[in-house]
Order: structure tokens, then sequence, then C-alpha cells
């Protein structure tokens, strides 16, 4: 059986391996978990997921293999006997016990596949067999300690199979991301290193050294681990970025949480000789752009955020900026932008799908030896990746 579970995980195209699949059997002999569906779920996403990217992908795949409770409604399939027998002894009074004795259990099924033929609309509240609302073991949205969800969501979170809560469904890389996914993403880009203040127990270094000194406590300490990459973030304010406000919000603010050397700066639609970094007071605090390139070293890796949807000419003439009379066109201050900061990426929080509709973006992605990725989670993760080269 569960040798097509694992054909099913690596249908779904998560990374399983084999090693992992074998601990899972062995933790199964070991007897690790009970006879329980619910245990065995926990157990095999642990043993098999070791990314929490893909517990969404995970979740999806073992309510297709196991079907679920949502197969209950499947007509075409026989209910267990035994299973419907053991479920109704803990519901019926007595007398409803005796009554279903006297009636046979085997005429009992067909009523009940009878019901579930009738009820296939809504029904609210009440005991009745199958509905929405209610005490009964079936149906959705009522209230049943050992209830068995048939379609739909649960109201109560009691029911006994919940595999298809997805929790994690925010952790799919093809969804928006949140601060939190954002988060994840950047650390690929981290690179650690020790200095400062010795605040840290260094726990090896202290055990080579008492063994050394004859058994006798050499206590060790070292610098604590901060991260060492410097990243330099251009953002594009106003216009047609209005609408992406609140997530190039979320990608600053995750950003400034994981990278300790951070430097911003807002431009408009396409970067000129001057950049700022207060919105409120861009033509008063203006930074030329020449001073950027000369005051960060190489070593930082510059990122470019906004739509790259304007006019071509905003990007390719003298004079095309929409605000001032620019001398130079900006396709010139990419340029060097880029020359000066060899590690760089743009990303973009427009789905990749409309990108070749628009020809600003072919521009800009040409500019950018296309290194041009989507706001999304496997988008951002994609841009880590090659900044971390």
């Amino acid at each position: 059986m569960l040798i097509n579970f694992f054909y099913t995980l690596r249908a779904a195209k998560l990374p399983v391996s084999i090693r992992e699949y074998l601990t899972l059997i062995e933790a199964l002999k070991a007897g690790v978990i009970g006879p329980s569906v619910d245990e065995f779920y926990f157990l095999s996403r642990t043993t098999l997921v070791k990314d929490e990217t893909q517990f969404d992908k995970f979740d999806r795949a073992f309510g297709a293999y196991f079907k679920g409770v949502e197969m209950v409604t499947d007509f075409t399939k026989e209910i267990p006997l035994e299973w419907l027998k053991k479920t109704l002894e803990k519901e019926l009074t007595p007398e409803q016990k005796a009554a279903i004795e006297k009636m046979g259990w085997d005429e009992l099924m067909e009523t009940l596949k009878k019901r579930l033929e009738e009820q296939r609309g809504r029904h609210e509240g009440g005991n009745k067999w199958i509905g929405t609302g209610g005490t009964s073991p079936y149906g959705h949205g009522g209230y049943n300690p050992q209830g068995v969800r048939i379609g739909g969501k649960g109201g109560n979170k009691s029911a006994v199979k919940v595999w298809d809560q997805r929790a994690y469904a925010d952790y799919d890389d093809s969804l928006e991301l949140g601060t939190r996914n954002i988060k994840v993403a950047l650390r690929r880009l981290r690179r650690f290193a020790r200095e400062g203040a010795e605040t840290e127990l260094d726990l090896d270094g202290t055990i080579h050294g008492t063994a050394a000194n004859a058994g006798l406590l050499d206590i060790k300490m070292i610098p604590e681990r901060h991260n060492k990459v410097k990243v330099l973030l251009l953002m594009d304010v106003g216009g047609t970025m209005d609408e992406h406000i609140h997530r190039v919000e979320e990608l600053f603010s995750a950003a400034k949480a994981e990278f300790k050397h951070l430097e911003f700066y807002y431009f408009h639609n396409c970067v000129y000789d001057f950049v700022w970094k207060n919105n409120k007071r861009r033509y008063a605090e203006k930074f030329p752009t020449w001073d950027i390139i000369r005051k960060y070293n190489k070593d930082y890796k510059l990122i470019f955020v906004g739509d790259a949807t304007m006019s071509p000419y905003e990007i390719l003439q003298p004079g095309g900026s929409v605000e001032y009379n620019n001398e130079e066109a900006g396709a010139e201050w990419l340029q060097r932008l880029t020359h000066a900061f060899p590690k760089y990426a743009w990303v973009n929080p427009e789905p990749a799908g409309v990108w070749q509709y628009r020809q600003s973006i072919a521009i800009i992605q040409q500019i950018m030896n296309r290194r041009m990725f989507p706001l999304s989670l496997q988008g951002l993760e994609g841009a880590m990746r090659l900044l971390s080269k």
C-alpha cells in the first residue's frame, strides 16, 4: 500500500527520496504511532517532507491518495458495514438500536444509500441523517465529536478526518507572498560571519579545551554570528506601482528584518540621475545616482523592485522622464548600476503571464540580462539563489 503512496507523492512533484520512505517504514515497524490514519498523516509528513514550502502539496497529495472523507459521498462505493455499526453504536439510544436490529443491518444500509441520493442539496439544522448543521455524525457544519464530514468544510473542526484543512496553503510557491513567507525566501541569501565581542559559548572549543586541560573546565567564548550579506534595494513608487503597495511593503519589511546591512532608495518608473529615501521630501532630499555607485562597494547585492511598466521612451530616450528633463536615458543609468554591482536582479510584482505583452518589460529584461523574477515565493527564491552564487 505504501509504495503506491510514495509514487503519489512523487507524482505531486514532492522531492521524496527512497531513504525518507524507508525511514517511514522503520518508524511504522517500531510502533511509533498507533493504528490511526491521523497519526500516520503527521508521521509521514514529518519523515517525508523536509521543506515547509512543500506542506500544502503534501496535504493535497495525501488527501488525493487516501481520498479523505469527501469520498464518502461517492455513492458507487460500498459503505463498510462494520464501520457503520461502530459509529452508530455511539450515537443511538437503546430503543433505536433495538429497532435497527429488528429492521436488519442490510436493510439499513440500503435505506442510508437512498437517503444519501435524496439529500444532495442543502439541509439545515436538526438531527437529520445527512445535512448542514445539527448534531448528526454525518454532513458538515454541525457538531459531533466523532463526526465524519460528508462534503464541504467543517464548521467546528471536530470531525475525525481533517486532512483537507491545508493549514500550510500559504506556503504554496505559486501564491503571493506574506511577510513571513518572504523572510523564508530571503534567508537563502544569508551568509554568516563572526565578529565583535565574544558573547556566545563555543561548545566545541570548550570541550576540546577541557579535554586538553586534563578535565578542568576551560570555557571558550566566540563572537555571535551575524548575517554579512549587504543589500542595496531600489524600489519603484507611484503611478502603476500604487496597486502593488501592500506587497512591496511586505517585501521591504521582511528585508529590513533579515538583512543587517540594507540600504534602500526610491525611484519612479526608471532610475535616472537621482534617487531619494523619503517620498514626502523627494524633491528636497535627492541623492545623485553617481554618489550611490561610488559610495557602495561591488559586494552589495543590487535588487530592483518595480513593475517595469511605462512608455518605452522613458527608458530609451534622453528627456524621457515624465517628471523632468533628464539629460541621459534611463537605460544608461541601469547599465551603470548593473556594471557597478555585478550581483543584481529585478523583482516584478506584475504576474509573469503579462510580461510578454508589455514592451517596456521586454526592454528592462534585456537590460537586466533576463534577471527578472516575479514577486512570488518561487520567483523570490530564484532571485536569491542567483544573487548567492
